[in-house]
C-alpha cells in the first residue's frame, strides 16, 4: 500500500520540475483537472492508469520512486552496461499460461502490455 501523504508530495515535486500547474499537469497526462485534484488534496488515490500515464508522459520518473519513494528523482540515465534487460517470453505465451481469453467477436484484438505486480513491490513488464 503507497503512502497518500508521500505519493503527494513526490507528485507536486513531479510537477514543480516540469513547471507545470496541476491544469497543465493533468492535460499532459490526459487525465480530469479533477483528478488531480482529488488526488492532491488526498480525496481519491492514484489509479494504476493515472501512475502509468505519468510514467509514459515523464521518462525521468521511475515507478518505485514515484509509489514507495526509492531510487531518485530525477531517473539518471543509464549506460548500456547498467540496463540488464530481461529475457522476457512473448505475451501469446504469458498469455495461454495465465489464460487469458481474448474477446472472440474481434479476432484483430491482441494483448499490448502485460505487467505483473509482485508482492514485494517488483513487478515483470510484458509488452508486444
Amino acid at each position: 500500500m503507497i503512502n497518500s501523504e508521500a505519493f503527494i508530495k513526490r507528485l507536486q515535486k513531479v510537477m514543480e520540475y516540469y513547471g507545470e500547474s496541476a491544469s497543465s499537469f493533468a492535460e499532459k497526462i490526459s487525465v480530469q483537472r479533477s483528478s488531480i485534484s482529488h488526488i492532491l488534496s488526498g480525496r481519491n488515490k492514484p489509479s494504476l492508469e493515472f501512475v502509468l500515464k505519468i510514467l509514459t508522459t515523464f521518462p525521468e520518473v521511475e515507478l518505485y520512486w514515484l509509489l514507495n519513494g526509492k531510487g531518485e528523482f530525477p531517473a539518471q540515465e543509464k549506460t548500456v552496461e547498467q540496463i540488464k534487460a530481461p529475457t522476457l517470453p512473448p505475451v501469446e505465451n504469458i498469455q495461454k499460461s495465465l489464460n487469458i481469453k481474448m474477446d472472440s467477436n474481434d479476432p484483430n484484438k491482441t494483448i499490448e502490455r502485460i505487467i505483473i505486480f509482485y508482492s514485494d513491490g517488483s513487478f515483470k513488464n510484458y509488452q508486444n
